[in-house]
């Protein structure tokens, strides 16, 4: 009696163990780190879209001080390291391949 519990408790923790593990986002993951910039157009509106640094991270002041700080969110976007890589690849084509001057996106 106890040992079919313990083997369906076993096999309910290795299976749910076997989801947490699954990169859900693998698919989009690929995807973006596919994208070849060709089109200086195209990597111009990358560079323009994807900000420097987060757009969201604040410190706010009360009367001249400091009171808080936002810490930056775009940490916890699960893509970040993929967007990120793609406006870096943007860059690098605009700088390497079309010689332009990138430090306006910088």
């Amino acid at each position: 009696m106890f040992g079919s519990i313990t083997t369906t408790h076993h096999f309910l923790s290795s299976a749910i163990a076997m989801l947490q593990s699954i990169d859900w986002l693998y698919p989009l993951r690929y995807w973006i780190n596919g994208i070849q910039i060709r089109s200086t157009p195209i990597a111009h509106a990358i560079c323009r879209m994807i900000p420097i640094q987060c757009p969201f991270e604040r410190d706010i002041y009360l009367f001249g001080r400091k009171i808080a700080h936002i810490p930056p969110l775009c940490k916890l976007n699960p893509l970040y390291e993929e967007v990120v890589g793609l406006r870096f690849r943007a860059l690098c084509f605009l700088a390497d391949e079309c010689g332009e001057d990138v430090r306006g996106y910088c």
